[in-house]
């Protein structure tokens, strides 16, 4: 557990704003006939005009077998997360997760979106909703002496009348010396078990919902999870940081 200092809290905030703008941006060029690398390169333009290092580019976890090689992770319908940016055209009606971090200052932010290509139906529109509407749920948990059973907690409890499927073996985590950090951060959980939350904690909050069922399969590329019955995902993310009274998002664009 690393709790940051006040001078890492601020390196993180102008991070968390950085990113958050350039997530934003790489959203607007999402269209039909706009291929998955496109968004990539666009992404890596914006961190570079910034002056900052992309956090995934050359990320390799333990268990993969490359270093993961984009800036970006362009995740398309049932593509849960991580899906690797090629020449994919996206099409009208298609959703897609972009999930990013940077590097400011030696300080890692993590966020992730998911938007729509052009019309979408009302089916995925609410999948979209309930997903980033369960994310404030859990951040509002985000509070010194609330455990991180707590967060997930209240994430189940929101999402289970809506009866989407809730990824389970992928979750949030610890960020800012790395990327990654202790603890994991699941999106269900029992009220009051796991970690207590202090004051000062950065976590990255990010609830993964399926239309279908919560199974997901690994890919071939050895980073890309979908669904295990390909239907559609939904994905979003905020680096947040645990407050006395209230969490603070970092990755809000200014």
């Amino acid at each position: 557990m690393i709790i940051k200092t006040n001078e890492e809290l601020e390196i993180l905030r102008e991070g968390g704003r950085r990113l958050a703008n350039i997530l934003q941006e790489v959203g607007t060029k999402v269209r039909p006939g706009t291929s998955t690398q496109e968004l990539d390169t666009f992404a890596r333009e914006l961190i570079g005009k910034y002056g900052d290092d992309p956090a995934f580019l050359g990320y390799r976890p333990e268990d993969a077998r490359i270093p993961y090689p984009a800036a970006l992770c362009v995740s398309v319908n049932e593509e849960v997360v991580h899906g690797i940016p090629s020449d994919r055209i996206l099409k009208e009606g298609d959703i897609v997760s972009l999930d990013c971090g940077i590097k400011h200052k030696g300080l890692y932010t993590d966020h992730a979106i998911t938007v729509p290509v052009g019309k979408i139906s009302k089916e995925l529109e609410k999948l979209l909703q309930t997903t980033r509407e369960a994310l404030y749920v859990g951040i509002q948990e985000a509070i010194a002496g609330n455990y991180v059973g707590d967060i997930g907690y209240a994430i189940e409890n929101f999402v289970r009348p809506h009866k989407y499927g809730i990824v389970r073996i992928l979750s949030g985590h610890g960020v800012g010396k790395k990327i990654h950090e202790d603890p994991y951060i699941p999106n269900f959980g029992k009220k009051g078990k796991g970690m207590e939350l202090p004051a000062g904690f950065v976590i990255a909050i990010e609830p993964m919902l399926n239309l279908g069922s919560e199974h997901v399969v690994l890919g071939k590329d050895g980073y890309t999870y979908s669904t295990l019955d390909k239907r559609p995902s939904a994905h979003f993310e905020h680096t947040v940081v645990v407050g006395e009274n209230e969490a603070e998002i970092l990755t809000l664009p200014a």
